[in-house]
């Protein structure tokens, strides 16, 4: 049975006792899907972001089934159609040329309800600007958060806690929620940590580019990649690369991943174009053929953020943080701006059921948030580390392993959602499929994902714990409360 489509949310209506003034530290894809989600359920939002203007860096980006269910339930679909382009399929290939499994992604499609879209960034990132601004969210740019506070309410009535942002030349701007999600080198992860927390190295940078794809059309070889849109992963000894087509095919986004070779202190670099075809100079003729008609190029230093420990939120209930301030990921799994777009409709849908501004109702919100998001983003951050490991691989016999069980599992492709013991009975283990957004890999728990179903489930968990807990030793009574409540 196909999934029927998600269904687009209204905006809520909210009196102002329950009404949140909401602050959102960075202006990225995270910070505006959180401003989204939160003003649609009937709060308010101003956004603090440090650049002197609004915009967004970068090349392509790929949204799986998971991600554009959250888009298409903020009624983007319409907007964000017009940029983008839906790839048939994924194929993986030796770093010769040599074509080792594929994935369908229509098939997916299919049996999931949403699709797989890719877009250049800045096409997104003007989309869910737009989005936001239309549901009324004010933005300050040249806003830079160095610090938060907090004060009690003045209003008796009220047991609450508000959050201060502190900005660096001395402005204040206080709210009921601070959202921290300014982004892999966040201030805010430190201000809530007390101390320094740098990311973490993982030895590899990505050289990013696009392609006019006018001059692959004039290439018998190349003409292909443009006109019949497919993601492709070429994976070599201690380096990999990615292409897809942008744009209903006017640019060719093409990432290279490779050992990290900047200095110290560097994340973002002018990348040398004659060091990055040398590199690539033995793979698949096709690639030093691209790589040919590349003029310039950036180099980006990829770190990661292990989750946050031990918790995401102020114990005052009045800060809070989303995406990769929280769990910066690899991009091995295309899949850090879709968790950051999940964390923040997350975090609006808990928001939306709040009765009252309360310390109580805004801290069992952030509880059920980071209840649903926590071990979610810990696989996801784990399975990128193991796709680095996979995408690496020298030559040789744990290479023909690998390739062994890219065939494996590929004799499932498009046969729908496939069961574990199907694998069993072919000596095959669950989400060992080396092509990870298969069912057999991670697919059937990434793609699936569904945002209101996880906070419906995870709020009944919390509401029911609550009652135990302040019921103590009256465990009967207690259950029976429980029982009304579910």
């Amino acid at each position: 049975m196909t999934p029927s489509k998600p269904q687009v949310l209204r905006k809520q209506e909210r009196d102002a006792e329950s009404r949140l003034n909401v602050i959102i530290v960075g202006a990225g894809l995270g910070g505006l899907g959180a401003a989204i989600s939160i003003l649609l359920a009937g709060h308010t939002v101003h956004i603090l972001e440090s650049a002197s203007e609004i915009g967004e860096i970068g090349a392509g980006i790929q949204c799986l089934p998971n991600s554009t269910r959250v888009l298409t339930a903020w009624g983007m679909e319409p907007a964000l159609s017009q940029h983008a382009t839906r790839p048939r399929q994924c194929n993986m290939i030796g770093w010769k040329g040599n074509r080792l499994s594929e994935m369908d992604f229509h098939s997916y499609e299919q049996d999931i309800g949403t699709p797989f879209w890719d877009f250049h960034r800045a096409n997104l990132h003007q989309c869910l600007l737009d989005r936001a601004r239309e549901l009324g969210a004010t933005i300050e740019t040249n806003a830079r958060v160095m610090d938060v506070e907090y004060t009690a309410s003045v209003d008796p009535k009220v047991d609450t806690t508000s959050a201060i942002a502190v900005l660096e030349d001395g402005q204040r701007r206080t709210a009921d929620l601070i959202v921290g999600a300014d982004g892999i080198n966040s201030r805010c992860r430190e201000i809530l940590l007390g101390h320094p927390d740098p990311p973490l190295l993982t030895g590899d940078l990505a050289y990013r580019l696009l392609l006019n794809t006018e001059d692959m059309m004039k290439d018998e070889e190349l003409r292909g990649f443009v006109e019949d849109p497919q993601v492709n992963y070429w994976m070599g000894p201690d380096a990999h690369a990615v292409n897809y087509v942008l744009r209903g095919g006017k640019l060719f986004n093409m990432v290279l991943l490779v050992p990290d070779d900047m200095p110290e202190g560097a994340n973002t670099l002018a990348g040398n174009v004659e060091e990055m075809r040398a590199l690539y100079k033995d793979w698949d003729p096709r690639i030093p053929k691209l790589l040919a008609l590349c003029d310039s190029v950036h180099k980006w230093r990829l770190c990661i953020r292990p989750t946050l420990d031990p918790t995401w939120s102020h114990s005052s209930a009045a800060f809070t943080i989303l995406g990769d301030a929280a769990h910066a990921t690899l991009p091995y799994l295309a899949s850090g701006a879709g968790m950051s777009l999940e964390d923040g409709h997350v975090l609006g849908l808990c928001l939306g059921r709040l009765k009252n501004k309360s310390a109580e109702e805004k801290s069992r919100a952030l509880a059920v948030y980071e209840r649903c998001r926590r071990r979610r983003t810990e696989k996801v951050v784990a399975r990128g580390n193991v796709q680095q490991h996979l995408y690496h691989i020298h030559d040789g016999d744990e290479q023909r392993e690998r390739d062994r069980l890219f065939k494996a599992f590929g004799e499932f492709n498009g046969r729908g959602r496939v069961g574990g013991e199907v694998y069993r009975e072919k000596g095959l283990l669950d989400e060992t499929d080396p092509l990870p957004w298969r069912w057999s890999g991670v697919g059937k728990w990434l793609l699936t994902y569904d945002c209101e179903a996880d906070v419906q489930e995870k709020w009944l968990e919390v509401e029911k714990e609550n009652i135990l807990r302040a019921a103590g030793g009256g465990r009967v009574a207690a259950e029976g409360e429980v029982r009304a409540v579910l």
